[in-house]
């Protein structure tokens, strides 16, 4: 059998409850090795591209800051 098949089966698992007077909140999650690899990588492209959104929205500011000078 394969590391990549190995790495496919052992699940890893977390679960957290929340409780604020009256409200009671309970999340649980399962998830491979694999999974976590992915969830990286979405996390990675959603900052890298935050930060190209900001870097673009900013940069008409500087140009205008630029041109005052």
């Amino acid at each position: 059998m394969s590391d990549l098949q190995m790495l496919d089966r052992d699940e890893q698992s977390a679960s957290a409850e929340f409780r604020w007077g009256a409200m009671t909140s309970r999340a649980e999650v399962r998830v491979t090795p694999l999974g976590i690899l992915a969830i990286g990588g979405m996390l990675s492209a959603v900052l890298l591209s935050t930060a190209v959104v900001v870097w673009a929205s900013t940069s008409i500011g500087r140009a205008r800051a630029a041109r005052r000078s």
